[in-house]
């Protein structure tokens, strides 16, 4: 007796049916026409990378849901869990080749071994999107923009990107003279949206005492709009500075082209990941604010020196394709689940096969997507198929392959007889 192997895919991993599939697909293909409106240029780099390259900067919790292993050569490897550090040994292995400022995108699965929970997988797409090559605050707005009309783009409704900048808030911490410790304070304040304000008060506490967390606490609570929020960190960090001026420049241009009401100056976004160190942002659709940040990312101007000697500035956004599908699909908003062709061809006789494929080549060369059935079963069980399938139209050959045809609307089960013009049906199916 045959021993059968249980089907199954592992957790927090995923199979797509052809609707799901076709909506991702989707959904990508409009990001991208973004992302290229924009100059940004498509790169590619390898799943499976030498673990002391993903782990170089990666700290804190990322390290401890890595995916690592020792390969058959006894390499020691690992999957890549973003896309930001590959892409920065990707900048200093082929500088030579890049035109700086430097503008890519790259849409891609990485994977992380975390808790799973709505949105979020262990297998994962992220569409990531970079400056390289530019420090300036232009370089900064840019990506800041393109997140925002991304969103427009796919009609995903109103968004809210909370800003700041690391670096003020690390000059406030050295005022507090707490500053060596920045990275644990960092990455406390980072869960503050997940853990709320007690909870993070309770674990400042725990790491300095009980004045300097609450006037940390403190700090990271906005004051009201952009303006008067700014003008509260820049007195507590020690007063105006390079990084107080670098956000009210971004707000300038926010003005500028009237985008500032989809911007808030935040105080508590700092991102966990070791490897920002100036702007620092995080974006929610206003219409589910709940599922959490879909798109999020900074300034890194330190990252490229791991792995040369030549200093390359950085800055970046990654958007966080489960969730945002998640998001959408509470929204109603993920578009057109059909994922096969409008038109069908019936098989009325198999050998009849190569004039079907000449009929539908007629109605593809018109950009109707045509799919030609190919078994000759009964007319009922084919209208039955088109209908599962979610095609909406089946033409029906005549007999002889060589008369007119019908037409048969799938959805109203109407039928249009003896069609002896191609040019007639393919007018009527743009329609």
């Amino acid at each position: 007796m045959a021993t059968y192997i249980e089907p199954r895919v592992l957790k927090g991993f995923r199979d797509f049916l052809p609707a799901a599939e076709i909506a991702r697909r989707t959904l990508i293909e409009r990001i991208e026409f973004s992302f290229r409106s924009y100059g940004f240029l498509p790169i590619d780099t390898p799943a499976l990378e030498y673990a002391e390259i993903l782990l170089g900067k990666g700290g804190g919790e990322t390290e401890k849901q890595i995916y690592r292993f020792i390969d058959n050569g006894g390499r020691d490897v690992a999957l890549r869990f973003d896309l930001t550090v590959p892409f920065a040994r990707f900048v200093a292995e082929h500088r030579a080749d890049l035109p700086l400022p430097f503008k890519r995108y790259h849409i891609a699965k990485v994977w992380r071994g975390e808790n799973t929970q709505r949105g979020r997988y262990r297998e994962f797409t992220q569409c990531d999107f970079d400056i390289v090559g530019s420090d300036s605050a232009a370089a900064d707005f840019e990506i800041l923009l393109m997140m925002r009309n991304t969103f427009q783009t796919i009609g995903a409704g109103d968004v809210t990107i909370r800003v700041n900048h690391r670096g003020l808030f690390n000059r406030f911490l050295a005022t507090l003279g707490v500053a060596g410790r920045s990275v644990e304070i960092l990455r406390t304040v980072d869960k503050l949206g997940k853990i709320g304000r007690d909870a993070t008060l309770i674990q400042l506490a725990a790491l300095l005492d009980d004045d300097k967390a609450a006037r940390i606490l403190s700090f990271i609570e906005a004051k009201g709009g952009f303006e008067e929020t700014l003008a509260c960190m820049t007195e507590a960090a020690g007063g105006e500075c390079p990084e107080s001026e670098r956000l009210r420049l971004l707000y300038c241009f926010m003005l500028d082209t009237g985008s500032a009401a989809s911007f808030t100056l935040d105080p508590s976004i700092t991102r966990g990941l070791d490897y920002y160190t100036g702007v620092v942002y995080e974006t929610f659709l206003n219409e589910v604010p709940d599922i959490g940040s879909v798109c999020s990312g900074g300034r890194y101007d330190n990252l490229a020196a791991l792995y040369s000697k030549e200093r390359v500035s950085g800055v970046g956004s990654s958007i966080g394709l489960d969730r945002l599908i998640a998001a959408l699909e509470t929204l109603g908003k993920l578009g057109d689940k059909n994922a096969y062709a409008r038109l069908g061809i019936a098989c009325i006789e198999e050998k009849d096969a190569g004039h079907y494929q000449t009929l539908a080549t007629r109605f593809r060369d018109a950009g109707i997507s045509c799919e030609v059935f190919l078994e000759s079963n009964k007319l009922a069980k084919q209208f039955m198929l088109a209908e599962k399938k979610g095609i909406k139209w089946l033409l029906i050959p005549a007999d002889d392959a060589n008369g007119a045809f019908s037409l048969r609307n799938i959805e109203t089960r109407e039928t249009i007889d003896k069609c002896s013009s191609i040019e007639e049906a393919i007018k009527m199916l743009l329609r």
